[in-house]
């Protein structure tokens, strides 16, 4: 009773707020997101709206199936605003390639250029323009107070090689540099910190204005750590002369030590954060390794102290789950999504999931690496990386079949805006646990009080003692996620979590200290 009353009064309040807001749209997401109240939802608009009428997984546009396009995905949007979602990260839109590729479609990164639309993402059922088409599904986002971040690549396809050689990194015997593994790409040349490639330089300053002009919100930058900080400190300082609001968010992490290749520029999330950008991704995903609670709370507390470190405050993501991991039902089953969730919804972090994360797809595409029925490229199979959202072929939506999972999603994202300002201002307290498998901790502000405990291990359950001074059964305490109920004493409490287990309860007039 407690949760649909909370779940009920945050929808409408997100409901009034959308009903009553102005008609010309405001760019406020760096505020949101320094604040770490944006819940951020990564749609691919090749797939987000895409209509698999016989259910096959594989869009057959021969026989009238319409794969995701800007118009189509308009009609999802009111989908994504009821379930609590802010802002949307709106996977690279610019035309791929289609030489040396991978997959029936290319993938999304494989960028044939940076500034012009991919006409993959144009429906013929209007006699709008694909820009036309691009800035109207921006605006719907934005009548729903719906964030747009726009992702930037971080190489060029080989089609964009042959017509631009001078943009790319060329290794010891002058040919274009594969970074990693990514065999249909090519490295662009930024430069050094001494000299920056202003021909790559003048490439991004004109994304940058051709998307700004389209409307979007704030840019992720796919691998920043491919060029120098001083490429970004220019790019990002050109972008807030023209919106101070506009958001840069790294796709970078400080876990990462190496360069994507021996010949290429590497620079850590540090220097990125010093150039400007607001916000990079924690290590999270390593979650899924770390079998201590010390671990996650070690790294909590380090994110948490970057947001004063530097000359602007800085953020992170609930970068558990992206694209580039596997989905977390594959990790450690639906206890982990679960974690993940609530997680996103309680820690001092912007709140991160991959669509199709919500109904617990595991993005398991039968025909994945067979042979392709149909291609628009020179590749013949369907590649897919297995557990993974398909960014490389013409695919059904993401989605799975877990619909009560869907209702704790908004109810995590409704409980998350209802704590926004514990969130944004609150103290994040460690709590002891008697017992190493289990975390606990709490954020509180103006007397009120988020405790979360949660179990590591995802195999057997767990018992804690988990002390809270000055807490005592006098507080109004609401509970909030739990399938086991803890038991309350003075100072402490004692809890039998199930695998994977994570609970959360919402204290008033306490505040830890």
């Amino acid at each position: 009773m407690i949760r649909r009353f909370i779940l009920g009064f945050c929808v409408i309040h997100m409901m009034l707020c959308s009903a009553f807001a102005s008609e010309v749209w405001v760019n406020d997401l760096r505020s949101l997101f320094l604040n770490n109240n944006a819940i951020i939802y990564e749609i691919n608009l090749r797939t987000f709206g895409a209509q698999d009428l016989n259910k096959d997984g594989i869009i057959d546009i021969s026989e009238g199936e319409e794969s995701g396009n800007f118009l189509n995905a308009i009609s999802r949007l009111d989908e994504i605003m009821s379930s609590g979602v802010n802002t949307i990260h709106v996977m690279p839109v610019m035309a791929v390639g289609k030489t040396k590729a991978l997959g029936s479609a290319g993938s999304l990164y494989a960028a044939a250029s940076f500034n012009e639309l991919n006409p993959q993402l144009k429906s013929d059922r209007t006699a709008l323009s694909l820009e036309q088409q691009a800035v109207k599904f921006i605006n719907e986002a934005h009548k729903r107070k719906i964030r747009v971040i726009i992702d930037l690549p971080a190489c060029g396809a080989y089609d964009l090689y042959l017509k631009r050689p001078e943009l790319f990194l060329k290794d010891s015997l002058g040919q274009p540099v594969i970074p990693s593994d990514w065999t249909d790409v090519r490295l662009l040349n930024a430069g050094n910190e001494n000299d920056i490639n202003m021909d790559v330089y003048n490439l991004y300053k004109g994304f940058v204005d051709y998307v700004m002009q389209l409307g979007v919100d704030g840019i992720r930058a796919d691998v920043a750590t491919t060029k120098p900080a001083k490429f970004w400190r220019e790019l990002i300082s050109y972008s807030r002369k023209k919106d101070p609001q506009f958001m840069w968010l790294a796709e970078a992490s400080d876990s990462w030590k190496e360069p994507v290749s021996p010949d290429a520029v590497f620079t850590p999330y540090d220097k990125l954060l010093e150039a400007g950008f607001d916000g990079f991704y924690g290590s999270y995903f390593n979650m899924q390794d770390w079998r201590s609670a010390s671990e996650l709370i070690s790294h909590i507390k380090f994110t948490n102290s970057l947001k004063n470190k530097y000359a602007e405050p800085k953020a992170v993501i609930g970068s558990f789950t992206t694209h580039d991991e596997l989905s977390p039902v594959l990790i450690n089953g639906q206890p982990y999504s679960n974690m993940i969730l609530w997680l996103n919804s309680t820690l001092p972090l912007n709140a991160y999931y991959v669509d199709g994360f919500d109904t617990a797809d595991n993005y398991i595409y039968l025909w994945g690496n067979k042979k392709a029925r149909v291609t628009y490229t020179d590749d013949e199979y369907y590649f897919v990386h297995r557990g993974k959202l398909d960014i490389f072929n013409f695919s059904r939506q993401p989605g799975g079949k877990n619909t009560n999972f869907k209702r704790d999603f908004v109810t995590a994202n409704s409980f998350k805006s209802f704590i926004a300002p514990v969130i944004a201002n609150g103290k994040f307290v460690e709590l002891k646990s008697s017992n190493s498998s289990v975390f606990a901790y709490g954020l509180s502000y103006n007397k009120t009080t988020v405790l979360v405990f949660g179990n590591m291990n995802f195999r057997a359950n767990n018992e804690a003692v988990i002390k809270v001074p000055h807490y005592n059964d006098s507080f109004l305490t609401i509970p909030i996620e739990m399938d086991t109920a803890p038991v309350s004493e003075k100072d402490k409490f004692k809890v039998n979590l199930m695998p994977g287990e994570i609970q959360v309860l919402l204290v008033n007039e306490f505040e830890l200290k």
